[in-house]
């Protein structure tokens, strides 16, 4: 094989195409996905430059950074070139981007609109592969007292005690409660079980005077919320 044949390190790379030298000179905004992704890395291997592996998994997930955010560590790390720990620092890395978009705009401490709940809850719920349920429980004038994870499942459902609900509802003296799942299959459209569930909990919590005051389904995209569509 000839000179003109052979892979290329990123050190014989003019320093200008190099990713840490173009962020340090060119500034992060500079620097492709690609790029950004092979700082990661570090390194590549003896076939491919880190940001050519870069490219690789970008290209694995449609280019897509929401794709690339749900992959677990034993999905980065049957890529060539990827082992555990660089798994881990790019999942690492995703999960800092996705904190601080969800911080930009402070959670409310009292619910006045379903936004408000989906505000609160959407940082926990997406780029999940499986499905999660979630209750948030208010006091008077709607103000949050606190939210628990009650239940984790499958890719297309979670089973659900009403009386885990509704015994950490007591324990927060809680005036109501917003129930709160996803759907990792990306549909926004309640399901007949998650219509059922609803009612199940909302004619429970009615002996115990804690009014249900809405069950939200979230996904990547966005959310449903049972209240909005008058499906209470």
């Amino acid at each position: 094989m000839n000179n003109y044949e052979s892979k290329i390190s990123i050190k014989a790379w003019a320093e200008e195409d190099r990713p840490r030298e173009k962020l340090s000179s060119q500034g992060r905004r500079a620097l492709t996905d690609a790029e950004l992704i092979a700082i990661l890395i570090g390194s590549g291997s003896r076939d491919e430059t880190a940001v050519e592996l870069s490219k690789r998994i970008l290209h694995h997930y449609d280019n897509d950074l929401n794709k690339l955010g749900k992959a677990s560590i034993h999905e980065l790390s049957n890529f060539k070139g990827i082992g555990e720990a660089k798994a881990i620092a790019i999942i690492a890395a995703l999960e800092i981007g996705r904190r601080r978009n969800d911080t930009e705009s402070k959670a409310p401490e009292i619910i006045g609109l379903s936004k408000d709940a989906y505000n609160i809850m959407r940082r926990h719920l997406v780029d999940l592969n499986h499905e999660e349920f979630w209750v948030i429980f208010t006091g008077r004038s709607s103000k949050v007292l606190g939210k628990e994870l009650i239940s984790k499942g499958g890719f297309s459902n979670t089973l659900i005690d009403l009386k885990i609900i509704f015994s950490t509802a007591l324990q927060y003296k809680s005036n109501g409660i917003i129930l709160v799942h996803n759907h990792p299959s990306g549909s926004l459209k309640p399901s007949h079980e998650d219509v059922v569930l609803t009612k199940r909990i909302t004619e429970a919590g009615k002996i115990l005077d804690i009014h249900v005051m809405d069950h939200l389904i979230i996904t990547d995209s966005g959310y449903f919320s049972f209240a909005d569509n008058g499906l209470f």
